[in-house]
This record gives C-alpha cells, structure tokens and sequence, in this order.
C-alpha cells in the first residue's frame, strides 16, 4: 500500500519564508532581484544533477554491503581502524557536504559508530584531497600541513565529544523510562 505524501506545517512555514524573502528582494531590492533568482535557479539544476545519482548509489550501498562489514570496519569494534577508514572515506570524494549526509546516514543505520561518521562527515567538510592539493599550491606546504593537522585533531575530538554526548543522552532517556515504568 502507498502512503499518500504529506506536506507538514514546518516544510510549509518554511516555503512561506522562502517566498516571503523572494518577495522583499523583488519589490526592494530590484537591481539584484535577477541574480538572486539566477544563483537559485543554478543552485536547483545542481541538485536536480547529483541528488538522483547518490540515491541510486545509497540504494545499491543497501543492498549490497552487508550490515556485518560496516560493523566490523566502521564499528564499535573497530577502534583506531574505524578512525582511519572514516576519515580515508571523508577524504577522498570530491562534492559538497550535503552528498555526505545520505551516506553517513546508511552507514549509521548499518551499525556504523556515530564517532565514526562524525569524523567522516568532518573530514568530507574540511580535508578533501582536491582541496588539500589546491592550498598546497596557493597556500604553501606549511600552511596546509599546519591546517590539515589541526583539522584532523579537531574532527576527531569532536567525534568524541559528539558519541560521549549523545550516549549521555541515551542513558538519560533510558533511566527516565525506567523510572516511568517503575511508577
């Protein structure tokens, strides 16, 4: 049975704030009301171009990576090797961030430590290779060695900071369950 396709009042409010900007840049600011439809235009025909291929992708990653693989590799027993893979895997496409998301959602629910995906997302955002080798070029070797360890550093504490919190939470949630049964 197909469900029918709602539309929620939060991706209506937020279409009615989408119009109402459009709207106050046409009637006050006219002169840029054409390069603002423009770069929007531009910016849907970009999504319309990757959204569809990385769908078709995630959907072959369902089926065809097993649940076990992700846990052994991207899991909680894989310790310093999940870190490795995670941040070799953020390193190596190129594309913006928002292509991530669908992936790093996949791995998740295939047993992947949210530590992980957090480091994997971070370095998608801030340590690709193409963008590595562009610094390299215009930045020199210091600046980009400099940058590159820090951000490495950096994605890996807040993989941490992000799994410790997030565990808190569920403990949180458990107990207060808990004590709501035990009521």
């Amino acid at each position: 049975m197909k469900k029918d396709a709602k539309v929620s009042p939060k991706e209506l409010v937020i279409l009615g704030i989408m119009a109402a900007v459009f709207i106050f840049i046409n009637f006050w600011f006219p002169s840029q009301a054409n390069n603002v439809y423009s770069v929007s235009l531009d910016y849907l025909q970009e999504m319309a171009l990757i959204i569809p291929p990385v769908f078709i992708l995630m959907g072959l990653f369902d089926v065809w990576v097993p649940k076990s693989f992700i846990q052994k590799y991207m899991g909680k027993e894989a310790g310093f090797k999940g870190i490795l893979l995670a941040f070799v895997f953020g390193t190596i496409p190129t594309g913006p961030v928002y292509i991530a998301f669908p992936i790093a959602a996949a791995m998740l629910k295939k047993g992947a430590r949210l530590m992980n995906i957090t480091i994997f997302l971070g370095t998608w955002a801030a340590a690709k290779l193409p963008q590595l080798m562009i610094e390299l070029k215009f930045l020199g070797a210091s600046f980009t060695t400099l940058r590159f360890v820090l951000t490495v550093l950096s994605v890996i504490i807040i993989g941490f900071l992000v799994e410790l919190i997030m565990l808190k939470k569920q403990e949180q949630a458990t107990t207060s369950n808990i004590s709501e049964i035990n009521k």
